[in-house]
């Protein structure tokens, strides 16, 4: 007999090794419940000093303990450093403080059930870096984003990492490092991203594996572990859920790091079974406490027991080294291990051979057993071994009598009242869970199902119909559709003339003999040009002699114009003078709402409008057809489990513009549409849509090469400013009108 890290390895036979095997089973039993440390008193902490400057800081706790159980964790993205001492306690006259400035702010301790806690508010964000001595435990605070300087090792030698794994205990992930000493490790804060512990002046030991995964699972929360090594430092990432925190503890040479899930966590709508098939002959699972047996059954093709989603084993990890040792010592020792009973059938019988190391117990019960041709039933923490061909043939027998107990149990025939389902749309779903001797009928004037059939059957069928005839959710959908407008025109123009006269008529010739007489007049001007307030002995001048004729556009209620006459006392210089200006601004802002509800995955639409005609020419003649302009609601919702509405929805809002028109006086339509799908909460609103248009422009009117003149080219421009704004917005509001009850599920 020769032992190997902690496990006996078994050779020969006979009563020598009948001896042995005794020998084995009493000093595994021993080692396995021995507790792995002495409980200890209560250790109290006693000071804590605090000193450094802005850029570093350094915190001692000092106590009266050997080498404390310690966990060093952050919040506030690094600006908390929260330090706890398990098994500890504060004295009676409170925890004395000296020190403390630069990172460290404020300090405060408290005792709680698991010990002492401290908690450091600091300046700016740190990575904290702990270890810890006899009697006292020290934390090496800098900032973010300073590398600390390299420090020699308490110990010879640089540590080394042997080997990491990831067990589950008392509802948490813990993540364990084994190293061959203590070392030094501080946890980086990181917000988002794998959770990163620095293990300073470590390195990898060779079979250590850098990447393991975990079974993924909706209760579990570290999903993977990855080690890298580096010159100065070994690195521990954990991919972990969402929101998941983690507190890293020293345990002498072992640095668990334990996980939990997120708090107030969302919790999604899940399914529920209303009807299983069962297995032959089999009860309802015990529950065994204590995590050595949780989640134990195997996953042998013929195995009976209950199916499982993902297979996971969580016992403890033992090294088996074993030499055509006898099946039935090989069972003993791992009921020893695990805690459970074993029960073998008589027709077990064999050697093994195997050699497994940091595997746990009931995995290699299965690889055993898979080895063998076996399979087990088990019930609570007995487990009964046998062939999978006696398992087999049990399974079949017990199969035929429950085929038999159905076919012989009673049929009873049961009225289900149907209330906002139809009764006819659930009779298939009520077909599906029929046993081969029920059937179903509806009666469509009551709307009511009549089902004959076992009554276990028809008490799964009652639970269908409950679930599925619930109200059909209903809602309110509000459109507001709001349109805001402003337009601003301003137009300036000027008509200005005159004449000038040189004859013997006026007594002013020129002298010569030809041109004796000279006129000289404006002669810009029609019919249509306004000359209102030119004179004031007539309304109007019935041919003026514009020389620049460029008015503004003016008439009643818009604009105005002003009109100037300058002449000599001969009449032989006249000179005309109208300057007309006109200027508007608007803002109109329209607010459409319209609102309809309807049933869950129900189209409904809504409109209001008018139909414009217009005149249509063709080989029949002239015809009248209509146009439709109209403010429409189309919408399609959807309720989500959790209580939101999904909706493919249209909004059009179309109006008639009587401002552009077509040649035979048709108003042209302004269109104007939204069309999406989108997701809101309950209640909610939501913009869905916007368009904003402006449209400016700069018209200038002139007389060439005088309307260039700098400052007197006014005279000879008329100049006009158009500047228009349009902005739409489409908002929406869905509501669930009878949410209470359409929701329960």
């Amino acid at each position: 007999m020769r032992r190997k890290k902690g496990v006996y390895v078994e050779r020969g036979s006979g009563r020598a090794g009948s001896i042995t095997r005794r020998l084995l089973y009493s000093l595994l039993a021993l080692a396995f419940t021995t507790p792995a440390a002495a409980q200890s008193e209560p250790s109290v902490v006693r000071a804590l000093s605090v000193s450094g400057d802005a850029e570093r800081a350094e915190v001692v706790l000092e106590g009266d303990f050997d080498v404390p159980r310690y966990a060093v964790r952050t919040r506030d993205e690094g600006r908390v450093v929260v330090l706890e001492v398990e098994g500890a306690s504060l004295p009676d006259e409170g925890l004395a403080v000296s020190g403390g400035a630069g990172l460290v702010d404020s300090s405060a301790s408290s005792t709680t059930a698991r010990g002492v806690v401290v908690t450091l508010g600091l300046s700016r964000p740190v990575s904290p870096q702990a270890r810890a001595g006899r009697g006292r435990v020290t934390l090496s605070l800098r900032p973010v984003g300073v590398e600390a300087q390299e420090q020699p090792s308490e110990s010879t030698g640089a540590p080394e990492i042997r080997g990491v794994h990831v067990e589950r205990r008392d509802g948490r992930d813990r993540v364990v490092i084994e190293l061959d000493r203590a070392a030094r490790f501080r946890t980086l804060p990181i917000v988002s991203g794998p959770a990163r512990l620095v293990i300073d002046g470590a390195r990898v030991g060779e079979g250590v594996a850098s990447e393991l995964r975990v079974d993924a699972g909706e209760d579990l929360v570290v999903r993977a572990v990855r080690v890298r090594g580096g010159r100065s430092r070994a690195t521990v990432e954990v991919e972990r859920q969402d929101g998941a925190r983690g507190t890293a503890i020293r345990e002498g040479n072992r640095i668990v790091w334990l996980f939990s899930a997120a708090e107030g966590r969302q919790a999604r709508p899940t399914s529920r079974s209303i009807a299983r098939e069962q297995w032959a002959q089999l009860d309802d699972e015990e529950t065994v406490d204590g995590e050595e047996v949780a989640a134990f059954l195997t996953d042998v093709p013929m195995q009976i027991g209950r199916a499982r989603g993902s297979r996971r084993y969580r016992g403890r990890r033992i090294d088996l080294d074993f030499h055509n040792a006898d099946i039935h010592n090989i069972l003993r020792l791992i009921a020893e291990v695990g805690g459970v009973n074993i029960v073998t059938s008589d027709d077990v019988s064999g050697t093994v051979t195997i050699r497994m190391r940091n595997v746990p117990w009931d995995q290699a019960l299965d690889v055993i057993l898979q080895a063998k041709g076996l399979g087990m039933v088990r019930r609570g923490n007995l487990i009964r071994v046998a062939p999978l061909s006696t398992l087999e043939k049990e399974r079949e027998l017990a199969i035929a009598r429950q085929k038999q107990q159905v076919e012989l149990a009673p049929l009873e025939t049961r009225l289900i009242p149907v209330s906002y389902a139809t009764a006819t749309d659930l009779s298939p779903r009520v077909q599906e869970l029929l046993t081969g001797r029920g059937n179903v009928s509806v009666d469509e004037r009551t709307n009511v199902l009549i089902v004959r059939d076992t009554i276990d059957s028809l008490d799964d069928i009652e639970e269908l119909v409950r679930t599925l005839d619930t109200q059909t959710p209903q809602v309110l959908v509000e459109a507001r559709i709001v349109e805001a407008t402003s337009q601003y025109v301003r137009d300036v123009g000027i008509q200005w003339g005159g004449n000038v006269i040189a004859s013997t008529a006026t007594g002013n010739p020129t002298g010569l003999i030809f041109p004796a007489n000279v006129g000289v007049t404006g002669g810009n001007y029609d019919q249509n040009t306004p000359t209102q307030g030119l004179t004031p002995f007539a309304p109007a001048v019935p041919t003026p002699n514009y020389a620049v004729n460029l008015p503004a556009t003016t008439n009643t209620g818009n604009g105005g114009a002003l009109g100037l006459t300058l002449g000599s006392l001969g009449g032989t210089v006249n000179v005309n003078v109208r300057l007309s200006a006109a200027e508007s601004t608007g803002v109109v802002r329209i607010i459409s709402s319209p609102r309809i509800l309807t049933l869950d995955n129900h189209e409904a639409h809504i409109a209001q409008g008018t139909l414009i005609p217009y005149s249509q020419i063709s080989a029949q003649g002239v015809q009248t057809a209509f146009q439709e302009a109209k403010l429409e609601l189309r919408v399609t919702p959807h309720v989500t489990a959790d209580g939101s509405v999904s909706m493919h929805v249209k909004v059009t809002r179309d109006e008639p513009d009587f401002t552009r028109t077509s040649a035979r006086g048709d108003p042209t339509i302004l269109k104007r549409e939204a069309e999406t799908h989108l997701l809101i909460e309950d209640g909610h609103t939501a913009v869905i849509g916007g368009i904003y248009t402006r449209n400016t422009g700069r018209n200038v009117d002139q007389v060439p090469f005088f309307g260039d003149i700098p400052i007197l080219g006014v005279l000879f421009q008329r100049r006009r400013v158009r500047d228009e704004r349009n902005e739409l917005l489409i908002f929406l509001t869905p509501r669930i009108v009878n949410r209470a009850e359409s929701l329960r599920r």
